[in-house]
This record gives structure tokens, C-alpha cells and sequence, in this order.
């Protein structure tokens, strides 16, 4: 696996139990789909976010010139809180700056 093919997701805070995890509506196994690591998920593969959509790709939709093909990978976590079952949608993907993929890589780092 490539550094390039992980991506991490932040866990809610209180989720430090049991969890489900859900990539797309579709349940991950730990382990196999991802794995926890200081305080977040991290999975095997690369995971993203559409962002936001300009004008003219608006105006392009609007009129059914063009689709929308873009990646637009959605986390729901599933966790208990005081015995609560709690679910926590649309978690934010986030991205690893090149030089810390670099200290993991090489294992040097502060």
C-alpha cells in the first residue's frame, strides 16, 4: 500500500469503543477495510469529497449539459455514548501534507 492510497478520517469524540463504520452506505470491516490509529480511521484506500460546485458547473447541470462524475465518498460512524447508540454522518476526509507522508515512509520524523 502506497501513502498515496490511504486516507483518514478523524473520530468523533466519545467513539472509543465499539464501532461500525460505513464508506457509501456499505459496512467496512476493521482490520480488513481500515484500521484505528490515534484517534482516527484510517483506510487502504484513497477516499474523497466532491467540494463544492463552481457556477458554470451549476449552470451545466441545470441545462443537462454534463453530470457530475466526481468522487464523493461519505463515513458514517456508529458509536455508543452513555449506552446510547449515536451515529455521526458525512465525516470530514482528511489529507495527509506531503511531508508527513514522507516521515512514514522513510520512518524518520520528530
Amino acid at each position: 500500500m502506497t501513502v498515496a492510497d490511504e486516507s483518514r478520517v478523524q473520530l468523533p469524540q466519545g467513539a472509543a469503543g465499539s464501532i461500525e463504520v460505513y464508506v457509501n452506505g456499505v459496512r467496512q470491516r476493521e482490520g480488513v477495510d481500515f484500521e484505528r490509529r490515534d484517534g482516527e480511521l484510517v483506510f487502504r484506500r484513497a477516499l474523497a469529497k466532491e467540494g463544492k460546485l463552481g457556477f458554470w458547473r451549476w449552470t451545466s447541470l441545470i441545462f443537462g449539459v454534463a453530470g457530475t462524475y466526481r468522487q464523493n465518498d461519505s463515513v458514517d460512524v456508529v458509536y455508543e455514548v452513555n449506552g446510547r447508540r449515536t451515529v455521526a454522518t458525512g465525516l470530514p476526509i482528511l489529507s495527509r501534507s506531503p511531508i508527513e507522508a514522507e516521515e512514514r515512509l522513510t520512518g524518520q520524523g520528530s
